[in-house]
């Protein structure tokens, strides 16, 4: 029995090992989605070579040094880990090192030398993780204080954030970042599907982070482990629900980025006491945590002009430490010494202040080791890439890689490139519509030539919505316009755009997105081509469009070198 036990505990830790791995790819997508799309390959490969450079460091000398010895500071040296066989730990100590490795890269992402960040991925897991670590889980002096951190708040996501946020300082904000006044621009994550996704694997992965701490399920451990997941979830569902309910009073709208990032406050601020509070504890940690990472991460971005664009200060940083100070207040299950410590259950301010000495001193080291290593990289072989390369993007410039969506090419219909297509008989107009003539205003470019005229040359410009390219397609062709020329824009008319936010950024001059279709016509009158672009653009919004009209002085066709109305007609009709 004892041996089906053993086994048990053994299955429940590898199984959590393989969950924490997995958070790999979370985070790889979370940072993807919310950077550029010039930079995904890059971000794929950092977090790719988080865990892949960590793994053999952290074998040769940090698990030595976070488990070799009971020291008060210092585990001891275990070059290889030759003297140890507990291969079960190992793995599971190895997937945790590598989390906090990887929480940096999205914090210092677009504007990042990929050779320093990968010697700087190798620091963290050869002895900065490794030694905090030992003083919490090793037997080090925190430990022997009675410092609780059960899964990792501190030990994990507070280092791995205080390393990003003097990461993204010494860097540097990207370019475009901050104006001249110091006023910070919206930079649009690429594909929030991507964040999403991220977040839900981050989530599902939580409860083996979480949970499968117990390091088995023998006896009350089961009944802990339970305990765990519970609150876990809790924690994280009501940090959700809170940040939603933030960034909707604050921005007017319900902030997608700023709610999943909300999700993984609520996981980061209850990984330290999820094992010793209650469901109200965990609904309350939530509940603060969703509080702490809006006006954390507006903090970092607007007050101390800190550019990161996944917001993992806020959300590790920030989060990690006020969940481990927050367990000397709610911790209300024994954890060892069949006492309720937590000042609201009686216990007291001496392990709150343990807490709180806990997380300055992981504070203070983290931040003196990536000062000197930054610092150091940064005048030696450099921390940052150039202001071409990272204009034109990390993926070309760091990994020859052109594109990292180069499959993706746009089909027949401009609308199943962007998304987003609305039938004209399903649009529902306002009630105070306005006409078509001032929803689709017409500006005529011509010297002094009328425009109506069988044999005259004239170019009709349409600038609309992406939603109606399928309509606009099908009304030109009725009336015998076939050849056309169309490109996907950013603009805006004398509306400005609607004031939109974006993380708590306000989007003065918002740039929607755009067609533009030309067109060169001869023997079918323009004026029956506005009437047909009007037709098919108009809802009675603002932003239905606008149709500029240029007089043409000649058309040259390459292939037969015919000019005039005969260069537009036949199988090469423009």
């Amino acid at each position: 029995m004892e041996e089906l036990a053993r086994s048990l505990d053994i299955t429940w830790v590898l199984l959590g090992a393989a969950l924490v791995f997995f958070m790999q790819a979370g985070f790889a997508m979370v940072e993807t989605g919310l950077t550029r799309a010039k930079n995904a390959g890059n971000i794929i490969m950092k977090n790719l070579m988080d865990f892949s450079i960590g793994t053999p460091i952290y074998w040769f000398i940090g698990y030595g040094i976070m488990f070799g010895g009971t020291g008060a500071l210092i585990g001891g040296l275990d070059l290889f880990s030759m003297k140890s066989d507990d291969y079960v730990t190992m793995i599971f100590q190895t997937v945790f090192c590598a989390t906090s490795a990887t929480i940096v890269s999205g914090a210092m992402a677009e504007r990042t030398k990929f050779s320093s960040y990968c010697i700087y991925s190798a620091l963290i897991s050869l002895f900065v993780y490794p030694i905090s670590g030992h003083w919490i889980w090793g037997g080090g002096w925190l430990s022997q204080m009675g410092f609780h951190d059960f899964a990792g708040s501190t030990a994990v996501h507070m280092v791995g954030g205080v390393a990003a946020f003097i990461g993204a300082s010494i860097l540097g904000p990207r370019i475009g970042k901050y104006g001249k006044d110091g006023k910070p621009n919206a930079i649009l994550g690429h594909s929030m599907t991507l964040a999403a996704l991220g977040v839900f694997i981050l989530w599902f992965c939580w409860f083996g982070f979480n949970g499968c701490s117990t390091l088995g399920t023998s006896g009350d451990l089961a009944d802990t482990a339970g305990r765990i997941f519970y609150t876990t979830n809790l924690a994280a569902a009501v940090a959700t629900v809170t940040v939603m309910f933030i960034t909707w009073i604050r921005y007017k709208k319900p902030d997608v980025s700023m709610t999943l990032n909300g999700s993984l406050a609520g996981l980061v601020a209850i990984t330290a006491g999820c094992d010793t509070v209650t469901p109200v504890g965990a609904a309350l940690i939530g509940l603060i945590a969703g509080f702490a990472v809006v006006f954390g991460i507006e903090f970092v971005d607007q007050k101390l002009k800190v550019d990161d664009p996944v917001g993992a200060v806020g959300v590790h940083g920030i989060c990690g430490a006020l969940g481990t100070i927050l367990t000397g207040l709610f911790a209300y299950y024994d954890f060892g010494g069949g006492e309720k410590l937590g000042v609201f259950y009686g216990g007291g301010f001496k392990f709150f202040s343990i807490q709180i000495i806990g997380v300055v001193a992981v504070i203070a080291w983290v931040a003196v080791c990536m000062v000197i290593i930054f610092n150091v990289l940064k005048h030696t072989i450099g921390l940052r890439t150039t202001a071409a390369e990272e204009i034109e993007g990390l993926d070309v410039h760091e990994h020859g890689l052109a594109s990292a969506y180069a499959d993706f090419a746009q089909t027949s219909s401009i609308n199943n490139f962007v998304g987003g297509y609305t039938p004209a008989e399903s649009v529902v107009l306002p009630e105070k519509a306005v006409s078509p003539d001032e929803a689709v205003p017409v500006q005529v470019k011509t010297a002094a030539a009328p425009i109506a005229s069988d044999t005259a040359l004239t170019k009709i410009t349409i600038v609309a919505k992406q939603s109606k390219f399928d309509d606009l397609k099908s009304a030109l062709n009725e009336i015998g316009v076939t050849g056309m020329t169309v490109t996907n824009v950013l603009g805006c008319g004398t509306q400005k755009g609607k004031a939109e936010y974006y993380r708590g950024v306000q989007m003065d001059l918002n740039l929607l997105p755009k067609i533009q279709v030309d067109v060169v016509v001869s023997k079918v009158a323009p004026a029956t081509v506005i009437a047909a672009a009007k037709k098919a653009l108009y809802t009675g919004h603002i932003g239905d469009g606008k149709i500029f009209v240029y007089s043409v002085d000649n058309v040259i066709k390459v292939r037969t070198g015919e000019e005039g109305v005969d260069a537009l007609q036949g199988e090469d009709f423009f």
